[in-house]
């Protein structure tokens, strides 16, 4: 958040003085520091980087300094795809900016964004410099085998022990076998292990996260262990089942949905109004949690507190016969959870302050809560693990965590700063790993056409950038124009976004060559060649911008009814 509440106000204005201080202070690196031939010292992200590049630690050494110093980029928050060209035709910001939806918590409204540019100073300048590096010569240097041996590897398994070494006193990953994926969780998607975390299907955001943009990925969830128990405290996969039930129904605002089989004799609540208690998939008592969580606070539309979330981000896996899935080996584990429930109107408040001091001229500023993560100010914390040079996982850094808390803090699209849980398949079967095939392209909330169908059609490729050579020959004729009539015959999202055997094994090997030079600061965009449609700097005042006509109203809830159209 940009400077939120008072309290933050000194070290908001700490961060910004820093910035603009020329020299770092002496003694900045913990232990030996970093200096140039000249005998100068080098600019503390670049003492940063060189710390990654020489350490094997699981908690990378850092920098003695206070951690907004050491930054890089101070609006780090701004993902690579905001400095699309949009070129006063095509439009993908509307994915991430949109006004209030009158009944949703999140009142950022931001969704003149989609018209318009309106960077900081710093911002106006790309800092994502590895969208301009030419990977061609290193990625031909590493061979179809070796890649391969690489996705397949298991880098997950190791990262728990080794925290738990190290004395890490953040969350440590506790769901065994992840690395498996699907086979970790039972038809339902509940943990085999016994953790509580559960798997759930969900179609993946356009378009940075479709694998035919270089990542696959999975989402669980986890509620409190109150939620999985009867109000003796006893365990009970029906009072988990039917909470899950109920807080889908208020996140997506649902008037009922289904789950699978629950017994309401366990539950001791009639949850769907027919005033007997037998066995039943779906639910329409709403209005609270049942069983250890009845009396848990409940706020329509907000997850409990409490609440967790787990996202793995994998590379591209390729099975012998060229099928595309999640790899064993992850680029990164994220992790959020709800350490506060601030009520709707605290909330409205927090996004008018947000954006006081947007207007203000603050830079963005978190809560660093050390090892447990970055405290966005509105309820979660987020805490996240990289590869490091060798491809073991290891915590992220302050810098490379807030690489993340933009999207989940002060865009208008999301519902309670999430993304993946809203765009779940709806109701019973929508519980188990994702799983892209057999999924419909479902149209969003209030619209009548398919949501890649209506994406690809406005923005005119298959990513932000539309330098997705494959997809635009894939889905768009010579001209440009979309190809309707070829995708009206896909019969599925998996045939729609994912790549080629080819393509997937290059942004494999694009994405090795960041690992190895560890400067995630720069941007994890698995790009071969730089995309010609992106700004290296960006004027306010003098970039093309959209027109009126090209602004969309989105909903990032889908309609999953099996008579919605879906092209």
């Amino acid at each position: 958040m940009r400077a939120l509440t008072f309290w933050l106000t000194f070290c908001c204005a700490s961060a910004i003085f820093a910035q603009n201080s020329a020299e770092p202070a002496e003694g900045a690196v913990i232990g030996k520091p970093a200096a140039d031939p000249a005998g100068m010292h080098k600019p503390l992200h670049e003492a940063m980087l060189e710390l990654l590049r020489k350490n094997d630690a699981v908690v990378p050494e850092a920098l003695d300094v206070y951690p907004y110093t050491a930054l890089y980029n101070r609006e780090a928050i701004i993902p690579p795809q905001c400095y699309t060209r949009t070129e006063e035709k095509h439009n993908p910001c509307y994915v991430c900016h949109q006004n209030t939806i009158a009944e949703r918590e999140n009142r950022m409204s931001d969704g003149e964004l989609q018209l318009a540019y309106s960077f900081s100073d710093i911002g106006m300048t790309n800092h994502w410099r590895n969208l301009f590096e030419d990977r061609r010569e290193r990625v031909s240097a590493i061979s179809d085998e070796e890649i391969l041996d690489w996705i397949n590897e298991d880098n997950y398994s190791a990262l728990a022990p080794r925290l738990r070494a190290a004395g890490f006193e953040g969350w440590i990953p506790d769901l065994e076998n992840l690395e498996q994926g699907a086979a970790a969780f039972d038809e339902q998607g509940l943990a085999k292990d016994g953790s509580g975390w559960v798997a759930f299907n969900y179609k993946p955001l356009p378009s940075t996260f479709w694998p035919t943009n270089g990542s696959t990925d999975d989402v669980m969830i986890r509620l409190p262990e109150v939620f999985r128990t009867t109000s003796d405290g006893t365990p009970s996969k029906d009072i988990y089942k039917a909470n899950l039930a109920i807080l889908e129904a208020n996140i997506k605002g649902l008037t009922e949905v289904t789950t699978p089989p629950i017994d309401e004799r366990v539950i001791k609540a009639d949850l769907n109004g027919d005033e007997k208690l037998g066995v039943i998939s779906r639910i329409n008592q709403l209005s609270g949690f049942v069983g250890g969580a009845a009396n848990y606070y409940f706020q329509p539309g907000l997850y409990p507190l409490d609440t967790e979330f787990l996202h793995t981000v994998r590379y591209v896996g390729v099975a012998p016969d060229g099928a595309i899935s999640n790899s064993r080996r992850m680029k990164e584990v994220r992790y959020m959870k709800k350490i506060v429930m601030p009520p709707k109107a605290q909330l409205a408040e927090l996004y008018r302050e947000e954006q006081y001091a947007k207007d203000a001229g603050y830079l963005p500023g978190y809560i660093d809560r050390r090892e447990r993560g970055l405290d966005n100010e509105m309820g979660w914390v987020i805490q996240g693990f990289i590869e490091d040079r060798k491809g073991r996982l290891r915590a992220a850094t302050f810098e490379e965590n807030m690489f993340c808390m933009g999207c989940h803090t002060s865009v208008g699209s999301t519902i309670d700063k999430t993304f993946s849980f809203p765009r779940k398949i709806d109701g019973a079967d929508g519980w188990g790993y994702i799983d892209l095939h057999g999924m419909p392209d479902a149209p969003n909330r209030g619209e009548s056409k398919g949501e890649i169908a209506n994406y690809f059609e406005r923005i005119g490729g298959g990513d932000e950038f539309r330098s997705n050579t494959e997809m635009l020959a894939r889905w768009f004729k010579k001209d440009g124009t979309l190809d309707v009539e070829k995708l009206a015959k896909a019969k599925d999202v998996y045939e729609l976004i994912t790549p080629s055997r080819e393509r997937a094994l290059l942004l494999n090997k694009a994405y090795r060559t960041i690992v190895a030079d560890q400067d995630f600061i720069f941007g994890r965009d698995a790009t071969v060649v730089p995309p010609i449609n992106v700004y290296e700097r960006i004027d306010n005042e003098t970039a093309p911008t959209l027109p009126e006509k090209l602004f969309y109203e989105w909903d990032i809830r889908l309609d999953w009814s099996d008579d919605s159209p879906s092209s």
